[in-house]
């Protein structure tokens, strides 16, 4: 039996709510995937998303195999460990006496949690040196949540794109063109309507945007213009 398990999950919501997607990745050296997974959720809240995805991974893990799990969702992570007991003895009520939100998804994770020896491990999101397992979740649920279809290593999908939201590493340089005025933009904005990227991948209302020679689309298919 292996010793312990390195593993990260996240969720995604465009516009929150919105089309929503999660996402886990399981690692055998704590930094390159070897095993994914991601799927949509239709219309759901970050939060839902984020749930889902802890669900997710733990019913794919075997529960006799200790594991770490990195997260950039403070909500989930203290959803099942700082408040479940308190909701628990309170008879799934919050301090302030409302019903818990996604009751259903806390139980069902408290259910896989039982017995089980799991470290919750918190880790930024979106940054430049990054955990690259949280940045791979990040990733696949964008775009689970985007194009609403299951992907994973089980279905020999490609490896999800690159964030929109994770800055480079180092500033470029505007290409001659691009000075030129070709009609290139540093510029991004969130879309107002869901449209398709010149790359053939959609992207949704409220997800970051740029304009590149073909139209409008994903920032990253207007660095790869330039």
């Amino acid at each position: 039996m292996r010793e312990r398990v390195v593993a990260a999950c996240d969720g995604a919501s465009k516009g929150n709510p919105g089309p929503a997607g999660w996402a886990w990745v399981v690692s055998e050296d704590e930094r390159t995937p070897s095993r994914w997974e991601a799927g949509p959720l239709g219309r759901a809240t970050n939060n839902v998303a984020e749930l889902t995805a802890l669900e997710q991974l733990l019913t794919a893990t075997d529960p006799d195999v200790p594991i770490e799990i990195r997260m950039d969702s403070q909500y989930a992570m203290k959803a099942v460990t700082t408040w479940l007991p308190g909701w628990k003895r309170n008879g799934w009520k919050t301090a302030a006496g409302k019903p818990v939100a996604n009751r259903e998804l806390v139980v069902r994770i408290d259910e896989l949690l039982d017995g089980r020896s799991v470290e919750f491990r918190y880790v930024a999101a979106h940054q430049v040196d990054g955990d690259p397992l949280n940045d791979f979740a990040d990733r696949a649920a964008s775009q689970a949540a985007s194009v609403q279809e299951s992907a994973g290593s089980a279905l020999g999908s490609p490896v999800p794109p690159p964030s929109p939201d994770t800055p480079a590493a180092a500033p470029r340089r505007k290409s001659p063109r691009a000075k030129a005025g070709s009609g290139s933009s540093s510029r991004t904005l969130k879309a107002k309507f869901a449209g398709r990227c010149v790359c053939g991948r959609s992207y949704a209302a409220g997800e970051s945007i740029a304009k590149n020679p073909q139209g409008w689309g994903h920032p990253e298919c207007r660095t790869a213009a330039d």
